[in-house]
């Protein structure tokens, strides 16, 4: 099976695929992505995907004149058929451009388009049956006034990293995120939502949260299953004494949490309204998308 990847219109094989030392992404961080799945042979919700990298892009001040949603849908799904890549990950990263320093005034403005895929499984099956512990962790996320939220950018999650080595170093399964204000934001990778007496309530986006496409299926589906939905600033007392808790993401898709700081969510098992979701979520993964 062939294992390419596209940089710049170009199809090279992963073994051997590079980019330039002075690339803006690599020295500074300067770069926008999107991570997507595919389930058999369909691409889940692609064009959100593009409109939000398109969107970061664009509030960044990148220069992509030229580059639109129709160019980036027929690239990756060229790299998935070159890759016949059926089920799995697709990686979609767009850099600034390549030079030394920070001003961009004195670079070549020519964004870096990079399109890779792989297998990426975060958490084992058992853990979608059981459900994850939680700890909250110390680092923060970055506050809306300094980088806005709804831009996936690169260099913004060394703090989501740093979270996830506090959440490693004790063995739980995923960190909390606060904000500046003590209000929940998200896990290290992962849009987080509670239920109390059967509502549904995730962070808006202004408590530090990215807008998450799995985050806006999850509500798309919690009103074909007619249960209600709200979106609320949170702090650590509404998850401690929530019923269920679950995180949703495009890696992680749905899965139940059921402890944080040794506390147990709920009876400490994944609820009714979580496996509910989660049912409905891999029924719409498996006839929803993009064709590849």
């Amino acid at each position: 099976m062939a294992d390419l990847v596209y940089i710049d219109g170009d199809f090279v094989p992963k073994a051997e695929a590079t980019i330039p030392l002075l690339d803006h992404g690599y020295l500074y961080g300067d770069g926008v992505f999107e991570g997507v799945r595919v389930y058999k042979g369909r691409v889940f919700r692609l064009d959100p995907h593009l409109d939000r990298l398109l969107f970061s892009a664009r509030a960044l001040a990148f220069q992509t004149q030229g580059m639109t949603r129709e160019s980036l849908r027929d690239a990756v799904l060229e790299t998935c058929r070159r890759n016949d890549h059926q089920n799995g990950y697709i990686r979609i990263t767009l850099s600034r451009g390549t030079g030394l320093g920070l001003d961009p005034a004195h670079i070549d403005l020519k964004p870096r388009l990079v399109i890779s895929t792989q297998q990426l499984a975060l958490y084992s099956s058992r853990l979608y049956e059981e459900g994850l512990t939680m700890i909250t962790c110390a680092t923060r996320v970055p506050s809306p006034d300094a980088i806005d939220p709804r831009i996936k950018g690169t260099g913004k999650y060394i703090n989501n990293i740093l979270a996830k080595m506090e959440a490693n170093r004790v063995g739980a399964g995923e960190g909390l995120m606060l904000n500046a204000q003590g209000q929940v934001a998200e896990a290290t990778g992962d849009n987080i939502f509670i239920v109390k007496d059967g509502v549904i309530a995730t962070p808006p986006t202004s408590a530090g949260c990215l807008k998450g496409i799995t985050r806006q299926a999850a509500m798309e589906l919690s009103e074909q299953l007619n249960v209600p939905l709200r979106e609320a600033n949170l702090t650590l007392y509404d998850v401690y004494t929530a019923d269920e808790c679950f995180l949703t993401g495009t890696a992680a898709e749905i899965i139940p949490a059921v402890a944080l700081d040794e506390r147990p969510i709920g009876t400490g098992r994944p609820g009714d309204v979580t496996r509910r979701l989660i049912d409905a979520f891999r029924a719409h993964t498996g006839e929803m998308g993009t064709p590849v």
